[in-house]
Parts: C-alpha cells; structure tokens; sequence
C-alpha cells in the first residue's frame, strides 16, 4: 500500500507524503505561534496598539507561510512524491 498509481504514469510514495506532511505540521505550528506571539510582543515594545498587533500578525503569518511553502518544496525534493519511472 506505500505506492499507487497516479495519473502521470509515476507512483505516488505514500510514505514520503506522509513524512513530509508531518514534519510540515510540527513545523508550522512553531512558526505560526512564533508569527503571532512575534506580532504581539513588537507591537507592545514599539506601542503600536491594537491594530499595530493585527498587522504585525498579519505580516509574520505571511512571511510563515512562504517559509512553510519553501520548507514543503525542499523535502519534496529530498523525498520525492511521486516515483520517476
């Protein structure tokens, strides 16, 4: 069951889907607390109020998510998702 056929004529590698995906999952919920936490804190040290709080939220929540795309393309590369026959 670790591999199925997929459409392009490769098999998809169950077992590397699922090592990438976890490691993604245990990844992104650092970076993600981190973006909120690291929104709060510059917001309150530089007294940028409220809003200052939600946008700095806003901007580290995107940074994280090009991190996590870039961390998910790198371990497809590393362990590929589909085989090259």
């Amino acid at each position: 069951m670790s591999q199925v056929n997929s459409g392009r004529g490769g098999r998809i590698l169950w077992q590397n889907v699922v090592t990438v995906l976890s490691a993604a999952i245990l990844i992104s919920a650092e970076v993600f607390g981190a973006a909120f936490a690291g929104g709060w804190a510059f917001a309150n040290l530089f007294g940028l109020g409220v809003y200052g709080v939600y946008v700095l939220q806003i901007l580290f929540f995107v940074v994280g998510l090009m991190v996590m795309a870039a961390f998910v393309r790198n371990g497809m590369r590393v362990e590929p998702f589909v085989s090259r026959r």
